[in-house]
C-alpha cells in the first residue's frame, strides 16, 4: 500500500469524490443496460421455462408461437395424444390486445390455458387461487393494473380476477393475463356485428361465429421416452413443425433477440470506454499538478515503480468507490423501473473486474507523463 497515494487522496478528497461519483453514474447505466438485457431474456423465456413442455407442435414451416406466427387446428391435440411416448397434451394460445384497464390504455398478452388440464399450476401466484371454471375466470399479472377480485370486460364477456402474479410479462413487456382456451378464442374473434353478418353470408364459412385456430399444441413425454424418436414420428405428418424447448430458447436468443444483444453490447462497451476516459483524465490532471513533487521524489531516490504504484492505487480507489456507488444507485433505482432489471451476481463480478481493468488502463496516461519527469526539473 502506497502511503503517499492515500495522503494525496485525503488532501484532494473533493476531486476524487466527484470523479468517483461521475464514474458511478456511468456504472449505474452499464449495470442497467446489462440488467435490462437479462430481464428481457428472462421475460422471453419465462413461459417456455415454466410451462413444463418437452415439445411444441406448431404450424408447418413456422417456428412459432413466440418468434413467429403459428396457427394449428384445435383438434391437433387428439393426434398428438396418440403418439407413443406422449404423457400429456395441452393446447396453447397467446394474443396481444390493447384494452382499457381502470381508465388507462394497456396492452395485454392474453394467454389461453387448456382448462381443466392446465389451471395455471405452473404460475407463481402472489394471491388468490388457480382457475376452477371454464368460463369467466382470469389470472392476471399485477402490472396490468388488475387486482384480486377485479372485474374486466374483454370482448363480449366479463372476467373476474381469481389470482394474481408478479412480473409475468411477455418479450415485449406486456403483462400477461390467463383465461381458458374457449374464452381466449372468443376474445380473439371479437368483431363488429356487421363483420359477423357479412361472414355468415359467405357460403364457404361453416362457423363464422368463432375462430378455428390455436397457436400451438404442447406435449410432455413419459419418463424414459426418447425425445428425438417422438419428435421424428410427429414430423412425418408434414403439416406441422415440431420444436423442443431448447429449440424455442435458441430461436429466441439467436434469432429475435440477436440484434438487441448486439445493440446492448455496443452501448455497454461505449459506457465502459467513457468510464476509462473519465478515470484517465482525472488521473492525468492530478499527475500534471504534482510534476514538481514527482521530480522531488525522484531526486530523493524514489524509483519509478514507487511512483507507478501511487498512480495505479489512486485509479483503483476511484474505480472501487465508483462501482459500489453505482451498485447502490442501481439497488435504489431499478426496482422501480418499468421493465425487469436482472442484476445477476456473475455479471456484477465481471463488471467489477472490468472496471478495475479499465482504471488500470486509464491510469496509463498519468503514468506515461510521470515517467517523463526528470529529477533535475525540481530546480526549474
Amino acid at each position: 500500500m502506497n502511503v503517499l497515494a492515500w495522503k494525496d487522496i485525503r488532501f484532494n478528497f473533493l476531486r476524487f469524490a466527484l470523479a468517483a461519483l461521475s464514474v458511478g453514474f456511468l456504472i449505474t447505466g452499464a449495470i442497467g443496460i446489462a440488467g435490462l438485457y437479462r430481464g428481457i431474456v428472462r421475460d422471453a423465456l419465462l413461459t417456455i421455462d415454466e410451462i413444463g413442455a418437452d415439445l411444441w407442435i406448431v404450424q408447418g414451416g413456422r417456428v412459432g408461437p413466440f418468434a413467429d406466427g403459428s396457427a394449428v387446428s384445435p383438434l391437433l391435440d387428439r393426434r398428438v395424444e396418440g403418439v407413443p411416448g406422449v404423457q400429456s397434451v395441452r393446447r396453447f394460445l397467446q394474443i396481444n390486445q390493447q384494452i382499457v384497464v381502470i381508465g388507462k390504455e394497456t396492452r395485454l398478452a392474453i394467454t389461453g390455458l387448456d382448462f381443466p388440464k392446465d389451471r395455471g399450476g405452473w404460475l407463481d401466484l402472489r394471491s388468490g387461487r388457480l382457475m376452477s371454471a371454464l368460463r369467466g375466470e382470469m389470472i392476471a399479472d399485477e402490472r396490468s393494473g388488475l387486482r384480486l377480485g377485479s372485474v374486466i370486460r374483454l370482448g363480449r364477456d366479463d372476467f373476474t380476477v381469481v389470482g394474481t402474479t408478479r412480473d409475468v410479462v411477455d418479450m415485449s413487456g406486456d403483462p400477461m393475463v390467463f383465461v381458458s382456451i374457449p374464452d381466449a378464442l372468443d376474445i380473439a374473434d371479437t368483431r363488429p356485428s356487421e363483420a359477423v353478418l357479412l361472414d355468415r353470408a359467405k357460403a364457404d364459412n361453416v362457423n363464422p361465429d368463432r375462430p378455428t385456430r390455436i397457436s400451438a399444441v404442447i406435449a410432455t413425454l413419459e419418463p424414459g421416452a426418447n425425445l428425438e424418436d417422438v419428435r421424428a414420428k410427429m414430423a412425418l405428418w408434414g403439416d406441422v413443425n415440431v420444436l423442443t424447448a431448447d429449440d424455442q430458447r435458441k430461436i429466441l436468443l439467436d434469432g429475435r433477440l440477436w440484434r438487441l444483444r448486439m445493440q446492448i453490447l455496443f452501448f455497454l462497451i461505449l459506457l465502459l470506454a467513457v468510464t476509462g476516459i473519465v478515470v484517465g483524465m482525472t488521473i492525468y490532471s492530478a499527475t500534471i499538478e504534482k510534476l514538481h513533487q514527482i521530480a522531488m521524489l525522484k531526486l530523493l531516490g524514489a524509483r519509478d515503480r514507487f511512483i507507478l504504484s501511487m498512480i495505479v492505487e489512486q485509479a483503483l480507489v476511484i474505480g472501487v468507490l465508483a462501482f459500489f456507488t453505482g451498485l447502490a444507485f442501481s439497488k435504489v433505482i431499478f426496482p422501480n423501473f418499468p421493465r425487469r432489471i436482472e442484476m445477476l451476481g456473475g455479471d456484477l463480478i465481471a463488471m467489477f473486474l472490468g472496471v478495475l481493468l479499465i482504471c488500470i488502463v486509464g491510469s496509463w496516461f498519468g503514468i506515461a507523463r510521470a515517467l517523463k519527469v526528470r529529477a533535475q526539473e525540481v530546480l526549474a
